[in-house]
Order: C-alpha cells, then sequence, then structure tokens
C-alpha cells in the first residue's frame, strides 16, 4: 500500500545521526553537510517506488553535488521484516549502481523516527544551516513511471535552496512504501 510522507514545518532542524555506511565507515550528518544544501534521503531496496526513480535519483545526487549540494541515502528498514533490505543487499546495490552518495543503515530506526519519515523513498531538502526547506517528491508519476514533461522537481527544489535558501512553495509530498517498523 502506498505512503505518502509527512510535512514536518518548514525550518525544522534536521537531527545529527552517526550510522555505518556501505563503504565500510562510520558517518555523521556534520560531516556530510554540503556547502550549500543537503538532501536526506530515505530509501531502500526493495521497494518498487525507490526502484522505478532510482536511476534519476542517483542522476539528480551527481548533478547536485557539482552545485554544493550534498546526497545521503539512510535505509530505515527492520530487515528481519525486509530480508532484501540487509546490509549486505546493501552494499551490493550501492556497487552496482556506483551511488555517489553515503548509503548508511538505520539498524535502531532512531534516526526514521527522529526525521518522521514515512515511506521509501522520502526526501528532506536542507539549506545550508540544516533548516528543512523541501518535503516533497522527486517527479511527478503514475503507477510508478515518470509522467511524460513533469518537472524535476525534487532537484529543482534543491537548487533554488542553493541560490536562495529557500524551498518553493508548492510541494506535494513523496509516495512509497510504508516503512518497515520494528513491533516491539
Amino acid at each position: 500500500m502506498a505512503t505518502a510522507s509527512t510535512t514536518p514545518p518548514l525550518g525544522w532542524k534536521a537531527r545529527d545521526f552517526e550510522l555505518e555506511g556501505t563503504d565500510g565507515n562510520r558517518h555523521c550528518l556534520a560531516d556530510l553537510k554540503g556547502p550549500k544544501g543537503t538532501l536526506v534521503m530515505f530509501i531502500c531496496n526493495h521497494c518498487p517506488y525507490v526502484q522505478a526513480v532510482l536511476d534519476d535519483i542517483i542522476a539528480d545526487a551527481r548533478e547536485l553535488q557539482a552545485a554544493g549540494i550534498a546526497s545521503i541515502a539512510v535505509m530505515p528498514n527492520d530487515t528481519r521484516i525486509s530480508p532484501g533490505d540487509s546490509f549486505d543487499n546493501m552494499k551490493r546495490l550501492a556497487a552496482e549502481k556506483k551511488f555517489p552518495f553515503p548509503y548508511l543503515l538505520d539498524s535502531t530506526q532512531a534516526v526514521a523516527r527522529a526525521y518522521d519519515a514515512a515511506c521509501t523513498p522520502d526526501f528532506f531538502g536542507f539549506d545550508t544551516d540544516l533548516g528543512l526547506q523541501y518535503r516533497g517528491r522527486i517527479y511527478e508519476s503514475r503507477n510508478r513511471r515518470r509522467t511524460a514533461g513533469s518537472k524535476r522537481e525534487l532537484y529543482d527544489a534543491m537548487l533554488e535552496i542553493a541560490r536562495s535558501g529557500k524551498g518553493p512553495q508548492d510541494q506535494t509530498p513523496s509516495m512509497g512504501c510504508s516503512i518497515k517498523w520494528r513491533s516491539e
């Protein structure tokens, strides 16, 4: 069942974190943030919504990097519920797709909860001071396919944040698979 992202107020401050990456290193937000903005994405391996846009996420992240915007991907799912999202599978996907961003495991789900993430993919676009400026989708799609002629909403919003410090007024929530929460 498709789940929409939540909409915390713009200006909300990003919560710091320290998570293990598929590169074998631990990463914290303070070290990863970009000089002109930071995109924190909650994604996973198995979700068909993520799979449908993953190549576009990677392309956008590469272009945004050139504009001084860092991208970070966090995998929030409980891997006991979703074994396709295991750390070994995360490593394989990151290597296969040559991710231009760190892919981090949120094994306790504390980061996803702190961000009030709801689905995969879920996008959080921050300004240079890590204030939230974008909570929208990557672009308009139907049946997990990009709508012909649709704007690059996430990409354009991040460039606007880099230029002006503010995101667009109109933002449409992302849609995807619900996060697989622990029942503990």
